[in-house]
């Protein structure tokens, strides 16, 4: 039986610190009616879909940025959202901030079924940045002030999507760059990772070259290799262009389980990428060099959950 959706990546243009989230959801709302349009069954917004990325801002005391976080979904913001996803069938991903009831921060994301009811919750795990401002620095990059690490895991659920299911799973920005991410999740036989991005042009931190090109690379390159890896299709969105004077690349990416690109945003603002994804080439991968059951020797990976920093191996003697 062949099992065939349409996902689309909705990519957003800048979304400036002084707009609020009615200009952000009127541009999610017009990207969803083109999706509808084009057929798609799944939406994936951005990270922070709902404001500017506010961790380049510093503020001393926390309550001073409550603002930026969400305490409900939906939200008398965000309810037009869900709305839409009732009126046209439409599963979708939202990246935003969350903030608890008992004051926990965390850059989340949902998987929101076209009913209306959140299907699956993922909070970000892999924080960069830094916590306290510094002075040197011409970028503030302080996801580690405003967010906790996520403490959901990475989990994978079963969900229905249009005539068929998928294990759907979920990412945030910097955790595409670890290959232990994708790793669990494949290891949970997802066949959809759903990824929004907010990432800067140039590497503010300044502790050495790379060149302008290679951002867009290196990001492409760890969804398309994680994507092969764990035989699974990966929707990459990202919010783009200059948003309040610092330039995203944007640049996102619908990947199948051979690692190919098989849909690609070439602008810097509000853009609706397509593609037809067939689940059932999952399973290539996942019964041939990808079986887990017979090839993985976890034995040997003990290293990967005891350590966290690198070490110096041990000097070649004489």
């Amino acid at each position: 039986m062949t099992r065939r959706i349409t996902l689309a990546a909705a990519q957003l243009g800048p979304i400036q610190r002084a707009e609020g989230r009615d200009v952000a959801v009127g541009r999610m709302l017009r990207l969803m009616e083109k999706a509808h349009q084009r057929g798609a069954q799944v939406v994936v917004f951005p990270e922070l879909a709902l404001t500017t990325f506010f961790p380049r801002w510093y503020e001393e005391d926390l309550a001073q940025a409550n603002h930026w976080y969400e305490t409900a979904l939906p939200s008398n913001a965000t309810a037009p959202l869900f709305e839409a996803a009732r009126r046209y069938g439409i599963g979708f991903h939202l990246g935003y901030a969350e903030l608890t009831p008992e004051g926990h921060r965390y850059n989340t994301a949902v998987y929101v079924h076209p009913s209306g009811q959140v299907v699956l919750k993922y909070r970000k795990v892999h924080l960069p940045g830094h916590r306290d401002f510094d002075p040197v620095r011409r970028v503030q990059h302080l996801e580690k002030r405003y967010f906790e690490p996520g403490d959901l895991g990475f989990p994978v659920i079963r969900a229905p999507i249009a005539d068929t299911e998928a294990n759907i799973g979920m990412m945030i920005c910097n955790d595409r760059r670890w290959p232990e991410a994708w790793r669990v999740l494949g290891l949970q036989q997802v066949e959809l990772v759903m990824l929004g991005y907010n990432t800067p042009s140039l590497n503010a931190e300044n502790k050495g070259f790379e060149a302008h090109h290679l951002r867009v690379a290196h990001s492409h390159l760890s969804i398309q290799a994680g994507a092969y890896q764990n035989a699974c299709f990966a929707v990459a969105t990202a919010k783009a262009g200059t948003e309040d004077g610092h330039e995203l690349f944007g640049h996102s990416i619908i990947v199948n389980p051979q690692g190919e690109i098989m849909a690609q945003a070439t602008s810097w603002d509000d853009e609706l990428i397509v593609a037809e994804a067939d689940l059932g080439m999952c399973e290539l991968g996942r019964r041939t060099i990808f079986d887990f059951a017979r090839h993985r020797r976890p034995e040997h990976y003990t290293r990967i959950t005891a350590q966290t920093g690198s070490e110096a191996p041990p000097r070649w003697q004489t």
